[in-house]
């Protein structure tokens, strides 16, 4: 039976899911939102006959999966009952060559015998047409092609081809290379290529993880959770991804299914304001391009709240039949209708993301006269919509308000840039998103304080609670001092709180009520505890939240209260973001520990 136990290895154009017994069960080429070659893990067991690229080790006992150090280099031990066993090295290339990151549509698979005389089948079968099709076959002596409409792949290798085509089982008695990628030749040894390759793509995720600016505690945590924000960056663009997955279910009963491999403005600001705080700001500099010229395409300046990864594209959302869904769950969706909300939180998003690069010297094209004119523009679409109803940070399908959240982000639209103005020494530009910035906040607070529940609630003169109200003191919007803040932190605390996990919100929907908790939510609820000062709950609550992770340092979009499993499309960025938040929030200071 499908579950999350999933690897991720990926360079930032393209990222392959690989499960604990070394099948790449998902991985869509040429880049997140494509047709996935191999698509097992939205196939029932019983399906599962194409789509996905398969060690098969007879007589199969266990196995066992780790990452090589600081790096996106997963290694996967399989054992067989007898005492053999065989060590299967995955990675996509990534490494700086003739002064830029190369970066190409290829998995390297190595295959070693650890111990004994493995017998092994590899089983390469892709498909397109999301699962309905398979491609056409043609092969050398040293490769084999899978031809598709769009898309031409070559296995190379120092395998038999014989073995591959006809799946015939054989005994792994020396290394074996399985190099899929663009249809073009290899012209140099596989072996060789593969241990150049793997060696320049750990010395480049080595490096890049040692100049981030860790917190003393839970480095383990934070540089896998970074690891994987870096990966969900579609580097071409500069778009990032919520999810790498569609349609894995928010819960048990399966209608809650989304496809997430597109860029949301809302869960990319978080990512970049992380990884910002981590200190690696290259990220954000790619991300403000792609937001500019999104908003550019629209005429406007208007924006969606999501894009596809190139800035546009079709997202109009359509079921697909030749996938089952996960555990059967179906259907599969592919696009995302959210693109035809309104949401207007996204105008906050934006400039909460490009505000550092007015005040970081490091970066290499910082925040000018010219960037902050084209905020100011979005600027005054938050100013003209923040008391108009939207469909809100959850996205509700089929009804709207207006949402505290997103009045709430469009205040930080005007706050940000009355201090960007300040920065660039634009005083009539500061006192008039300053005056803005004033009025807005008055009115939010005049209409979603609710003196009965003494909380601030979800919507505007609603009743309501929603876990976004907890980002309010991070935001800025009120002090974690303020009485207000805290009440509302208790009243979340006594109504969406269930066990140690926090929902979104447990009102129904359009779709029935929540069953399973939104991840980052709890950790948005940890943060609250720490700025209020109960900073004791909100380790211990960290350090459970971290117990929930994959084996490999990995978190989906829901919680399963009540039980182990991990829900939802994954891994979600939202719910790394957490992570790293948290750790950094609540860890003891160098000095401290030292």
């Amino acid at each position: 039976m499908s579950d999350l136990e999933l690897g991720l290895v990926g360079n930032c154009a393209y990222s392959a899911l690989i499960d604990s017994r070394g099948d790449v069960v998902w991985c869509c080429l040429p880049r997140f939102d494509s047709d996935p070659v191999f698509n097992t893990l939205l196939q029932p067991d019983d399906r599962q006959e194409r789509g996905f690229f398969r060690v098969e080790l007879a007589d199969f006992s266990h196995a066992e999966q780790r990452y090589e150090r600081n790096s996106a280099v997963l290694v996967t031990v399989l054992h067989d009952s007898h005492g053999n066993s065989v060590e299967i090295t995955d990675f996509a290339p990534r490494f700086k060559q003739y002064g830029r990151v190369f970066r190409p549509m290829t998995l390297v698979r190595r295959l070693r015998p650890l111990s004994g005389m493995p017998r092994i089948t590899l089983r390469l079968r892709p498909s397109f047409e999301y699962g309905s099709r398979c491609p056409d076959v043609t092969s050398g002596s040293n490769h084999i092609r899978y031809v598709m409409p769009r898309l031409v792949l070559r296995l190379t290798t120092d395998a038999s081809v014989t073995a591959i085509l006809e799946e015939t089982q054989f005994v792994l008695d020396r290394e074996l290379v399985l190099i899929l990628g663009a249809d073009e030749s290899v012209k140099q040894s596989v072996e060789d290529m593969a241990r150049e390759f793997q060696d320049a793509t750990e010395e480049y995720w080595g490096e890049w993880v040692r100049y981030l600016a860790l917190p003393f505690e839970w480095q383990e945590a934070v540089i896998r959770a970074a690891i994987t924000l870096k990966l969900s960056s579609y580097e071409d663009t500069g778009a990032i991804v919520a999810a790498m997955t569609t349609s894995i279910p928010e819960d048990e009963h399966g209608t809650r299914n989304w496809d997430y491999r597109y860029c949301w403005l809302r869960d990319s600001y978080y990512v970049i304001n992380t990884l910002n705080r981590l200190g690696t700001t290259a990220t954000m500099e790619n991300y403000i391009g792609f937001v500019v010229n999104a908003a550019s395409q629209s005429g406007d300046n208007r924006l969606r709240p999501v894009y596809g990864i190139s800035g546009g594209g079709d997202l109009d959302e359509r079921s697909v039949e030749g996938l089952g869904g996960y555990r059967g769950l179906g259907p599969v969706r592919v696009g995302n209708d959210a693109r035809w909300q309104k949401q207007h939180d996204v105008y906050g998003a934006v400039i909460l993301a490009a505000i550092q690069a007015f005040f970081d010297s490091r970066l290499q094209a910082p925040g000018s006269r010219g960037l902050f004119e084209r905020l100011e523009s979005l600027g005054e679409h938050a100013a003209a919509v923040f008391d108009k109803p939207d469909s809100g940070i959850w996205e509700l399908r089929n009804t709207t308000h207006i949402h505290t959240y997103s009045a709430v982000m469009c205040w930080a639209a005007a706050d940000r840039l009355q201090r960007i103005a300040t920065h660039l020494g634009l005083k009539d530009r500061q006192a008039y998103w300053a005056e803005r910035a004033e009025r807005m906040h008055q009115l939010i607070c005049e209409h979603s304080w609710n003196d009965a529940r003494h909380s601030f609630v979800s919507s505007f003169d609603g009743d309501q609670l929603d876990a976004s109200l907890l980002l309010l003191a991070e935001l800025g919007f009120v002090t974690a001092d303020d009485p207000r803040f805290r009440a509302t932190v208790e009243a979340v605390e006594a109504e969406l709180k269930q066990g140690p996990y926090v929902f979104r919100y447990v009102n129904s929907d359009d779709f029935g009520e929540p069953q399973n908790a939104f991840t980052v939510c709890t950790f948005w609820y940890i943060e609250a505890l720490a700025a209020l000062g109960r900073v004791g709950e909100a380790r211990e609550l960290f350090e459970h939240m971290l117990t929930r992770r994959t084996r490999l340092g990995l978190l989906s979009e829901h919680l399963d209260p009540n039980g182990d499993e991990l829900w939802g499309n994954f891994p979600q960025t939202y719910s790394m973001v957490g992570i790293v938040q948290c750790a950094m929030r609540l860890s003891r200071s160098w000095e401290e520990a030292l």
